[in-house]
């Protein structure tokens, strides 16, 4: 009798302690918990519609649906024959201004001085004859010895010998002086206007080239090879892809716990054993209901507020629509951690 005594205060021992340990355990998964918080969401791509910044006839599509390119890479073309004309008298008429414009900086040649100076020699002597013919024809109308008309003609030639004397006098002060700085500065004016209108029909031939804004998949391929592209129609539908983003929704009492820049993990059922790091890019200003595509176990009529949480994809494995689940580490500190532009702009 003693020894089932002893063996049942043992086993009363055995059990007390048992519930303590899993009681223990179980206030230890407890706290553990309330350190995590859950939320569901689904992946959103962001996309980008890539478009000429020209008008004409796409030549050429260098992209195919599915592909990957990268920043910078070229897509496709346009023909260039109109722009090219274009570019070709820009340039001709760029050109040409230059050139006046140098010759106008520079001056008078010397042969140009030169040349004036020997037409002032040239009138200079054609009014000595004048004056001599004059004199004689003078002396000659006096007597009676010619008619008066000859006096006439020789006086009209006399003033006019004078005249083109001035005139090649004053032409050789011009070349002697140059050009006017008010010249100058049209001629000069008019070359910038040249070279400006040259600068956009370059930018109107560079814009018959379509590049990728970012890296990313083409997710639609919308226009064709002779289809007519415009800046208002898109040629190309591209999915950005790393990093992509959560769109998920956390409760009003939990808002507080959370902020931008916190990190977190998102993990999918087609790859439970490769979750994947993110980081909240953005928590919305407004609430709202809870969607009905998003998988909960909570009551679906309380209002939430929308959080993007932004994942890197290096492996390409996430899927426009794919639903996911969220942990957010709540021991961690709310100092902003890697954000992007959406997020500091509010979204």
């Amino acid at each position: 009798m003693k020894k089932a005594k002893v063996i049942r205060a043992v086993f009363l021992v055995l059990v007390i302690l048992g519930i303590a340990v899993l009681s223990y355990r179980l206030s230890g998964q407890n706290k553990k918990q309330t350190q995590i918080l859950t939320a569901y969401g689904n992946i959103d791509i962001r996309q980008i519609r890539l478009a000429f910044n020209a008008t004409g006839r796409i030549k050429e599509l260098l992209a195919q649906e599915g592909d990957k390119v990268k920043s910078g890479q070229l897509v496709a073309r346009l023909d260039p024959v109109r722009y090219e004309a274009g570019l070709f008298q820009a340039r001709a008429q760029a050109e040409a201004q230059r050139e006046v414009l140098a010759r106008l900086v520079a001056g008078s040649r010397p042969e140009e001085i030169a040349q004036a100076r020997a037409r002032v020699k040239a009138s200079r002597a054609t009014l000595t004859d004048a004056e001599l013919t004059h004199r004689r024809i003078k002396k000659l109308a006096l007597t009676r010895s010619t008619p008066q008309q000859n006096l006439d003609n020789a006086e009209a030639a006399l003033k006019l010998a004078r005249a083109m004397l001035d005139e090649a006098r004053q032409a050789l002060i011009l070349a002697k002086k140059g050009p006017r700085d008010e010249d100058i500065r049209a001629a000069r004016a008019q070359l910038e206007a040249y070279e400006s209108a040259l600068k956009l029909k370059e930018q109107e031939m560079a814009d018959t080239s379509l590049y990728a804004s970012d890296e990313g998949v083409i997710q639609d391929r919308i226009l064709e090879p002779g289809d007519m592209a415009s800046p208002q129609t898109p040629v190309y539908t591209l999915a950005l892809t790393d990093p992509v983003w959560v769109r998920a929704y956390i409760p009003e009492p939990d808002l507080g716990k959370i902020a931008p820049g916190m990190k977190a993990e998102v993990t999918t059922d087609s790859f439970p054993e490769n979750p994947y790091q993110g980081w909240i890019g953005y928590i919305s200003p407004t609430a709202e209901f809870t969607p009905k595509q998003v998988e909960t176990p909570e009551l679906r009529t309380r209002l939430v507020y929308q959080v993007r949480i932004y994942v890197s994809n290096p492996r390409d494995q996430l899927r426009m629509g794919m639903p996911v689940t969220v942990t957010i580490p709540l021991s961690q500190s709310k100092n902003p951690g890697p954000q992007t532009n959406e997020s500091r702009q509010g979204g």
